[in-house]
């Protein structure tokens, strides 16, 4: 799922405007609707205090599970 829509539809759930959602995470109204439009230039510190209300944090992720990178090599 793509981080805009996951959070579109977290504040969603919790029946918050993008305005409350900026207020609580302690951000910006611009990078709310940034986040939300799927921008691809964020700063990571930011979209975490946006997911902690909700439970979540970003962090690394295999592109593709199949393929890893041995970490060894």
């Amino acid at each position: 799922m793509e981080l805009s829509k996951f959070v579109k539809d977290k504040r969603a759930t919790a029946h918050l405007t993008q305005p409350e959602l900026a207020e609580k995470a302690g951000v910006g109204l611009r990078f709310i609707r940034d986040l939300e439009q799927g921008k691809e230039t964020l700063r990571l510190d930011k979209v975490n205090q946006v997911l902690q209300l909700f439970g979540y944090q970003a962090g690394p992720v295999p592109l593709n599970r199949n393929e890893l990178i041995d970490e060894k090599s």
